[in-house]
């Protein structure tokens, strides 16, 4: 019998495991999202679905989401119906991570001819076929090919008829078949690591580990809740939506063993694709709640469980099949923002203001021009960057600059970014002044110039929010800087949806900052005097904003010369 000291040890190798599975697929993976932003997960189960463990790195969307997923596969497939060597798959947004783009693939792990648990990943790919990435959609079946939890492998076989249909359907065939490789591969990989923690440990099956890593995580984030004030508080966000305003109502209750939460009275499905499925509404609220009560409790089913969220069947944020779902990150990542609105009220030492929270993404559909300077056989591409604005500040701390929150994702290099398709990021650098002033300043958000290469057209899909309602500031806090974009040739664009860009013009993007904390005239001078000597903030803004007179910005500027 293994004591809790042995257990514990093999707790922390789980998640070793499971982060050497994620490493697995960012080695092996063909996408630049996965590659370079870590827009993934890894997970392994038990033989009931629960999720023991989660890789560090990968985003809450997909981990907290597809710990539901697993269950999906069970039911499906049919326990009785799986054997060793297979591997399945499924894109669901229901039964997977909220949208077609994501795939994920699940293999059962059998050990002595047992069933002992499930190794779970997923993916966002480049393409799916149907409209492209993007919000244009009126309905999924517009969206892209829509995979059911079915077999990718039987019994080692690799199910090739699946493979020929997904290249037959999709623009960047090798990139998606490749991503899809990649994921089973590091199911394997977490495999093989934890065999070989069973020899070493000499036990049959997960069923010791999972009690106790499921027993001790319920019990510690109970204990954490229980030492909370109880109560209720609401609070509501309006964000820019497709093409009419999106109005998110939460009301957070405190209670002596959970947290509830209601999103009563929030807007309903949208008829473009900027709807989410219950399952990502879950993933982002739970993690805002866990990040503000439980941060250090390692996350699974049961640290998950007294986070309990509900929301009216037909609103944004529980749409239902066949909504489209495509941007579905947009609304469900402003999720933790409107849930720290409530908790403020809550809880002593206030939550952070709100950031551009969900990402800054843009996917663009490259082609040749007919009867360019390219080469004849010159091919079109699909090239999806990923992108940062600024996070809230906090009670005591500036936002942070260019940070994913609360996604974690990681910015794309520009060298990757240009290395998958004819395209050129002119700019790229923080955006000053885009930090809501405050007695802690908001995260600044970041400016990117992007055009086509010569003898290239595009089509730029924009997926960005925070144009019409910036990121609001706390106690007194400003708002951050609201997102921006144009062309050269003086257009205008929307903040959401497919729009043809002229033959040689540049799109000018200023991602949105965070909001700022506290009243901004309360600023110690010397984080003012900083953010003018890294360029965070100019003068006209110190003066207007933190009350600097213009004999002290002499007076800084005699000094650093």
């Amino acid at each position: 019998m293994l004591d809790a000291v042995a257990l514990q040890i093999m707790w922390n190798r789980l998640i070793s495991v499971v982060e050497e599975q994620a490493q697995a697929l960012i080695r092996t993976a063909f996408s630049t999202s996965v590659r370079e932003a870590g827009d993934l997960s890894a997970g392994v189960y038990d033989h009931n679905a629960n999720m023991l463990a989660q890789a560090v790195t990968g985003t809450p969307g997909h981990v907290n989401a597809m710990a539901e997923s697993v269950g999906h596969f069970m039911r499906e497939i049919g326990i009785e119906h799986m054997a060793d060597g297979d591997v399945y798959i499924t894109n669901d947004p229901w039964m997977g991570t909220g949208h077609l783009h994501d795939i994920t693939v699940v293999t059962p792990v059998f050990r002595h001819q047992k069933l002992i648990g499930f190794f779970g990943s997923t993916a966002h790919v480049v393409d799916v076929g149907g409209r492209g990435f993007g919000a244009d959609g009126n309905s999924l079946y517009e969206e892209g090919i829509q995979i059911p939890i079915m077999r990718f492998v039987k019994k080692g076989a690799v199910n090739h008829d699946l493979i020929k249909i997904i290249r037959q359907n999709v623009r960047e065939a090798d990139q998606v078949v490749g991503d899809i490789y990649a994921l089973a591969t590091s199911n394997d990989v977490g495999a093989k690591q934890l065999m070989a923690m069973l020899d070493e440990y000499d036990v049959p099956d997960l069923d010791l580990i999972s009690d106790f890593i499921l027993t001790r995580s319920h019990a510690a984030t109970v204990e954490r809740i229980a030492g909370l004030p109880t109560g209720s508080a609401s609070a509501k966000m309006d964000i820019d939506g497709f093409d009419q305003i999106i109005t998110i109502a939460i009301n957070v209750t405190i209670e002596k063993d959970r947290i509830y939460a209601d999103f009563a009275g929030t807007s309903d499905v949208d008829k473009k694709g900027i709807n989410v499925p219950l399952v990502y509404t879950r993933a982002y609220t739970c993690y805002g709640l866990k990040v503000a009560i439980a941060p250090d409790i390692p996350n699974n089913t049961a640290s998950l469980a007294p986070f309990v969220i509900d929301a009216p069947a037909g609103s944004i944020v529980n749409a239902e099949r066949p909504a489209p779902v495509a941007l579905r990150h947009v609304v469900g990542q402003m999720l933790p923002d409107v849930a720290f609105g409530a908790l403020h009220q809550l809880l002593d030492g206030g939550m952070q203001a709100e950031g551009a929270s969900a990402l800054c993404n843009f996917q663009v559909s490259l082609s040749p021009v007919k009867n360019g300077s390219v080469a004849a056989d010159a091919k079109p591409a699909e090239v999806l960057s990923f992108n940062s604005g600024g996070t809230g500040a906090r009670a005591s701390l500036d936002g942070l600059n260019a940070t994913a929150f609360p996604s974690g994702v990681m910015t794309m290099p520009v060298e990757a970014t240009e290395n998958v398709g004819p395209l050129i990021i002119r700019r790229k650098e923080l955006r000053p002044d885009s930090g809501g002033a405050g007695k802690y300043r908001g995260g600044l958000g970041q400016v990117m110039d992007v055009a086509a290469r010569d003898g290239y057209d595009m089509i730029f899909s924009a997926m960005l929010d925070r144009v019409d309602h910036p990121a609001r500031g706390r106690e007194g806090g400003k708002s951050g800087g609201a997102t921006q974009l144009n062309t050269s040739d003086g257009h205008v664009l929307r903040g959401k949806g497919r729009q043809s860009i002229s033959t040689g013009s540049t799109v000018h993007l200023a991602f949105a900052g965070g909001g700022g904390f506290g009243d901004p005239l309360e600023r110690d001078r010397a984080l003012v005097r900083r953010d003018l000597r890294r360029g965070y903030i100019t003068p006209d803004a110190a003066i207007a904003e933190y009350g600097v007179t213009a004999e002290e910005l002499k007076a800084w500027e005699r000094s650093d010369d």
